[in-house]
């Protein structure tokens, strides 16, 4: 059995029939929704980590292309979390550009909040932060698709935990209009990041740009403010 095979036999073995009835409503795969088609088996992330650790050091990126590439959610996932691990043991800069690049060619396959959440920033945003190669996340968010920009700003994740927020604010303002409720809630959620590593930081953005954000955007970004200044937000009294 090949080593792809025994990963989604794994995962078979993992699956929860009520789980895999839930899914598909909780990731919207209806018709027009922006999971549609997508399918699940019905695994746990956290079921979905203890395969990929104790797989991950067996697989090739030719192996993991395959596995990525699968129509199922639990595959793909468990791909990146494969692949996240992958570059956090890696030691020097070529092992790493070959996952990033490995990553970049397999975006079609990344195609959801959460695969994109649990790897963009601990793959791209780490590399640019340490290669300074910021260009990789501007390009993707001058995409027209939707999860290449929440790649860029969520991928600033390693930035902010590193007390560096101007690309997060720069991708922010960029598609502070974008007309997705996702790309609201991940641009506000950066901000909340922000706000918790330099309260100063977030009000400042704050005071120049609330009141065009949208409201999902603004609440996320508030919601760890003082009570009374998340009302002022709130009410356009700042």
């Amino acid at each position: 059995m090949s080593i792809i095979k025994e990963i989604k036999e794994a995962l078979k073995i993992l699956s929860i029939p009520e789980k895999a009835e839930f899914f598909p409503k909780f990731f919207k795969t209806g018709k027009g929704e922006y999971g549609e088609g997508d399918l699940f088996l019905g695994v746990t992330v956290p079921d979905q980590r203890s395969v990929a650790k104790e797989y991950y050091a067996q697989v090739s990126l030719t192996d993991l292309s395959e596995l990525l590439s699968s129509e199922y959610h639990e595959h793909r996932l468990t791909a990146l979390l494969i692949l996240v691990l992958k570059f956090e043991k890696s030691k020097d800069k070529n092992s790493k550009h070959e996952i990033v690049t490995f990553y970049l060619n397999h975006l079609k396959y990344i195609n959801n909040w959460d695969l994109v959440d649990s790897s963009c920033y601990k793959i791209l945003g780490r590399y640019c932060f340490e290669y300074q190669e910021e260009d990789i996340l501007r390009t993707l968010s001058d995409s027209q698709e939707m999860w290449r920009k929440r790649m860029a700003v969520v991928g600033t994740l390693h930035y902010i935990k590193k007390g560096f927020f101007d690309l997060t604010k720069e991708f922010v303002t960029k598609n502070v209009s974008h007309p997705h409720d996702l790309m609201h809630k991940a641009n506000g959620w950066m901000l909340r990041e922000m706000g918790q590593k330099n309260k100063q930081e977030l009000i400042l953005y704050l005071n120049k740009y609330y009141q065009q954000m949208p409201r999902t955007s603004l609440r996320y970004a508030i919601e760890k403010l003082d009570e009374p200044l998340r009302q002022d937000y709130l009410k356009g009294r700042v």
